[in-house]
């Protein structure tokens, strides 16, 4: 047996809450892990309280993160003892996630934890790391250094956002984070950014261009910010889109790319390929503060997990919340 939130939709309505599983109700797969650390993200946010079309099949253990230990295997990458991380593959959408004491996927969804973090640490990261890290490194790919100009992070005291920032200043640039918590000035300076804008300026309905001001932005945002970024991006810079929490909307007008060559770069990170997760937890690991990472991150315990993500959704946590799954 073990324990896990699982959402259930069934006669009498739909319902989320900490059971018990046989060890057999695990989905199919050649490696079996025992979680120790978890992550509530914005889509298991969703997932839990049924706020948004996350969950495709019932039932479900939310939870698009994980952090373990190998019990059993019969991949040739990975063994019993083996630490691992897994991030994204449809987990806790449309197979059992992570916010439970155990979980069986395939092999070549899991990268090996790198030794520079502990599990704790690995979720502290989570998704949202990991997907700030792939927007950084599609900025570095598209040529933009520390002396193009100014970097705009936008939700920036939200997961994706507030990690986004601690890597880019730690890299050498020089940061502005948008928020609507003014409350968090500090806790946005001391992970490096150089100036805090109020997300009000970038909430309404855009004009097809505005004044020059970004070499390159991370928009976890979607919808008319994501549009005012890209009208105000400097010539051929880039805007790396990861997040809709604005909207899915874009309701904009080609007067970005086709008068100034600005590149709007998607980050896929549920799907991206194996060579991509390893090089981007690699650059984690080199390249995230620690002591940054400690100021992200507050832990919570599994059965504490639904209730916090009414919080999440509500804007009343910051940075990343750990779920700790092992006792």
């Amino acid at each position: 047996m073990f324990e896990a939130i699982l959402i259930e939709n069934g006669p009498e309505g739909r319902r989320a809450g900490l059971t018990r599983l046989e060890e057999d109700a695990l989905p199919p797969g050649d490696v079996t892990v025992a979680v120790s650390h978890s992550t509530l993200n914005y889509k298991d946010a969703l997932a839990i309280t049924g706020r948004g079309p996350v969950v495709r099949s019932y039932p479900m253990i939310p939870g698009i993160d994980f952090a373990g230990t190998v019990v059993d295997s019969a991949s040739e990458a990975f063994r019993p003892g083996d630490r691992v991380v897994l991030n994204g593959w449809g987990l806790g959408e449309s197979r059992w996630g992570g916010l439970g004491e155990k979980a069986r996927v395939q092999g070549e969804w899991l990268v090996p934890l790198p030794a520079a973090f502990t599990p704790a640490q690995a979720m502290a990261i989570g998704t949202a790391g990991y997907t700030a890290m792939l927007a950084v490194l599609a900025i570095e790919r598209h040529g933009v250094e520390p002396t193009s100009g100014d970097i705009l992070v936008t939700g920036a005291s939200g997961g994706v956002g507030s990690i986004a920032v601690a890597l880019l200043s730690t890299l050498g640039f020089r940061v502005v984070a948008s928020t609507g918590r003014p409350q968090e000035a500090d806790f946005l300076t001391r992970l490096g950014a150089a100036e805090i804008v109020d997300r009000a300026q970038f909430s309404a309905p855009s004009k097809p261009l505005g004044s020059q001001r970004w070499a390159a932005a991370i928009d976890s945002v979607g919808s008319h910010t994501l549009a005012n970024v890209c009208a105000t991006m400097c010539y051929r810079g880039i805007v790396a889109a990861c997040g809709l929490a604005q909207g899915m909307d874009f309701p904009a007008t080609v007067a970005p790319f086709i008068l100034r060559g600005v590149t709007l770069a998607g980050i896929d990170s549920v799907y991206r390929p194996q060579a991509d997760r390893i090089e981007a937890w690699s650059r984690l690991a080199r390249d995230l503060d620690p002591a940054k990472l400690a100021l992200i991150t507050r832990e919570i315990a599994l059965a504490e997990a639904v209730a916090a993500a009414d919080d999440l959704l509500a804007g009343r946590l910051r940075g990343r919340c750990v779920v700790r799954i092992a006792s």
